[in-house]
């Protein structure tokens, strides 16, 4: 760590992928909040066996982008952009249709 890094934020190693990892969270939920308010959305129930609202299906999506990444990792030895791209798909199917 160098000194030019605020001590607010000095518990955290902020390399450039986890810089783009926050900020991309970041501005996901900033786009989902204009969205709200231009847009309310409306509880339906998709291919998910619940009735949920966007909000919803970006944090289910979300946690499963985050267990489908570390199972790759986890139990397999092939790249692991194989598995960020098989949760960023799982994450637009779930958005789009959950």
């Amino acid at each position: 760590m160098d000194d030019s890094t605020p001590p607010l934020f000095a518990w955290m190693a902020w390399t450039p992928p986890v810089v783009v990892f926050f900020s991309t969270i970041a501005v996901m939920l900033l786009v989902m909040t204009v969205w709200e308010f231009r847009s309310p959305t409306v509880a339906r129930r998709g291919l998910l066996p619940l009735v949920t609202t966007r909000g919803d299906r970006l944090f289910i999506g979300l946690l499963v982008l985050a267990w489908t990444v570390l199972a790759w990792i986890g139990l397999s030895d092939w790249d692991p952009r194989g598995g960020l791209l098989t949760g960023l798909l799982a994450l637009v199917a779930i958005l789009r249709w959950g």
